[in-house]
């Protein structure tokens, strides 16, 4: 992704004062990230194995290993990397939990490695979830035991949690503490709750490795990606050795690799505000990052802000090299200025020079792709009415069902529904009959581990369907404009998805073909928790690289939308439209047409307020932002930053 990638090349090129206490290695994204974690291992593992000695990983288990791990399968796959001679210790176990469960880290590691890779099964160590309660101290005493017999762990991937947990070792964990059972920390069940039905099956307890454990290993990979792990990993890396943040401790072991994507590395004092650190590059978006933070900081407008402020906070060498501070404050105020436009798809007959979007074509068609079937709404709801009340010809298009998103009772009382209204309207036959019965019957003894059939999957994205159409619908659209698009990636009934596929692609290709759109709309949002998003945004991007010799296609602008969890930073946008009061009550009035995701969504991130009161805090948050600066003041905004692919 393109975006201010300027900037970044700028955030890099100066001579760091030492404020991160742990080696780093930023990359542009997970996947290089992955890769490049994956690589190293795989080096080390054929290392041994010209040695004639086995090797030994310990392993965790989330999202973050997750690219790792297919990297791992390709290379076994294509490139021949073997793992008989590798010997694996997991990290942690929820407890009480069955192997065959589908939220178990055992059946977690099967998938995604163990089942792809010639592993020799006796190599395979994964703390038991179903060891009786009397026993399990002797356990985790075998378990520490069977690590020492194997020579030690040679390479232990982590990845840290919110609480800033490795492994399961919550706050309040000491230095030296051995592999035991935890209770877990309530923020850490709450981020677990993706993986469960409800947060009240998530189990109280875990079984996992002790920081002392960890400490043995010889080389330890510390990995996190996205914009949610960026407050944690700050602390952890530039904070003080803390047991409040247990993730800390690493700071006193000899060997330790930080790898970083930039969304997670974005509070690092070199990213957020590099001028502290050293000498910067000073392009004209780290120069309006810094006049931002400087106004931020002081609490003036930037139009107040006058030269003796720019040297008490560090920022001498940018007047001197730019401009006197007067200069430079008129340059980046008009800069933000440009960026409000109630003309999200362009202005008639106006000059459009200096605004975001074009003035011609007058009337444009337009793509909003949605990845779940609220999206749209929580996310850009405004800025969605604004363009269908100036004209344009606007169309949404929802890339996954949500299905998985859905309260199994809300499925029972639909599917109820179906049954009683049928069967009142003599419309039923024996046969449909007979499957509503099971399909009910299945929803009634379902347990938090089992997984949805295929009939309840189906009625579950029917009635996010019948959401989203209400949602459209009442912002203005037409039913012919309303696009669902079920990409296959999606339909896996769990929170695991199946990789981006060329049918995914296509159907996103046909789509585009169709229309022939002057502007996209896509969700940005890589701090997604469920990463849905990201899957999403890639086959946009990809569906793009391959139409790039369409004559259309070169004058279709795409524009970036976050969302439900972050929204852009002020110095990012690069569209802000504003929105009235007016506007945002029926931005609201949208966003609860989708009344299975209110009150109590199955997976609601890392907040727990309703996505519309997120949605509405958001845009305030955004307008006051700009209100801050010296702007002008509107109820709320929604922020947009643009793709340039080219």
């Amino acid at each position: 992704m393109k975006v201010k990638e300027k900037a970044l090349a700028g955030y890099l090129k100066y001579e760091l004062k030492n404020f991160e206490k742990l080696p780093v290695k930023i990359w542009n994204d997970s996947v290089e990230a992955s890769r490049h974690v994956a690589q190293s291992i795989g080096l080390a593992i054929r290392q041994r194995q010209q040695d004639g000695e086995q090797i030994v990983l310990g392993l965790a288990t989330g999202s973050t290993p997750i690219k790792v791990y297919e990297e791992l399968v390709r290379m076994h796959k294509e490139e021949g990397l073997s793992f008989q001679n590798v010997v694996t210790f997991n990290l942690d176990e929820y407890y009480p939990m069955p192997r065959e469960a589908r939220q178990s880290y055992w059946r977690f590691m099967h998938e995604y490695l163990f089942d792809h890779v010639d592993m020799v099964p006796d190599n395979i160590h994964i703390p038991d979830g179903t060891v009786p309660m009397d026993q399990v101290a002797s356990y985790c005493e075998r378990y520490e035991k069977l690590i020492d017999l194997a020579g030690g762990i040679d390479i232990q991937v982590l990845g840290i949690g919110r609480t800033g947990h490795i492994g399961f070792n919550e706050p309040g964990a000491w230095d030296s503490s051995p592999t035991r059972m935890v209770r877990l920390d309530h923020l850490t069940r709450h981020d677990a709750q993706k993986d469960f039905q409800s947060e009240d099956d998530v189990p109280y307890r875990a079984i996992t490795m002790g920081v002392g454990s960890i400490f043995k290993a010889r080389t330890v990979y510390l990995m996190a990606w996205g914009q949610h792990k960026a407050h944690i990993v700050q602390q952890a890396i530039e904070g003080e050795i803390s047991a409040s943040v247990p993730a800390s401790f690493l700071q006193k072991h000899p060997n330790v690799k930080v790898v970083l994507d930039r969304s997670a590395a974005e509070e690092l004092t070199r990213m957020k505000s590099p001028w502290l650190a050293g000498i910067c590059n000073w392009t004209d978006d780290l120069i309006c990052k810094a006049v931002v933070w400087l106004s931020q900081k002081t609490g003036k407008p930037i139009l107040k802000l006058t030269d003796e402020d720019y040297n008490e906070h560090g920022l001498s060498e940018l007047i001197i090299e730019q401009a006197n501070s007067y200069e430079l404050n008129i340059r980046i105020f008009n800069r933000l200025q440009r960026t409000i436009s109630g003309w999200p798809g362009g202005k008639p007959n106006a000059e459009d020079s200096n605004r975001p979007e074009r003035a011609k074509p007058a009337k444009k068609r337009v793509i909003l792709f949605s990845p779940h079937p609220d999206d749209d709404v929580i996310s850009m709801g405004g800025t969605f009415q604004r363009l269908v009340d100036q004209g344009h010809d606007v169309h949404v298009a929802y890339q996954t069902s949500g299905n998985i998103a859905v309260h199994d009772y809300d499925a029972l009382r639909y599917a109820e529904f179906m049954l009683e209204f049928g069967e009142s309207q003599k419309t039923l036959d024996e046969t449909e009959t007979k499957r509503l019965k099971k399909i009910i019957q299945v929803l009634r003894k379902k347990s938090s581990i089992d997984e949805d059939t295929t009939e309840v999957r189906n009625i579950k994205g029917l009635i996010r369907r019948g959401e989203a159409r209400s949602g459209a619908r009442l912002t203005g659209l037409n039913d012919d404009h309303i696009h669902f698009l079920d990409l296959p990636f999606y339909e896996t009934g769990r929170t695991r998805k199946k990789p981006l596929g060329d049918e995914d692609i296509k159907i996103i290709m046909d789509l585009m073909d169709q229309i022939k759109p002057h502007q996209v709309y896509a969700a940005g949002d890589l701090a997604d928790p469920h990463g849905t998003h990201r899957v999403c945004l890639d086959a946009i991007f990809e569906a793009y690289r391959r139409l790039k010799n369409q004559d259309w296609l070169k004058d279709c602008w795409v524009w970036l939308y976050r969302g439900a969890w972050h929204e852009w930073a002020v110095h990012e946008i690069e569209m802000a439209v504003p929105m009235s009061p007016q506007q945002l009550r029926k931005k609201r009035q949208a966003i609860f047409m989708h009344q299975s995701q209110k009150d109590r969504p199955p997976f609601p991130g890392d907040d727990k307020r309703e996505f519309w009161q997120r949605a509405e805090e958001r845009n305030r948050e955004t307008a006051q932002a700009y209100r801050v600066l010296g702007l002008a003041e509107y109820e709320a905004m929604e922020a947009f930053v643009r793709w340039k692919p080219f």
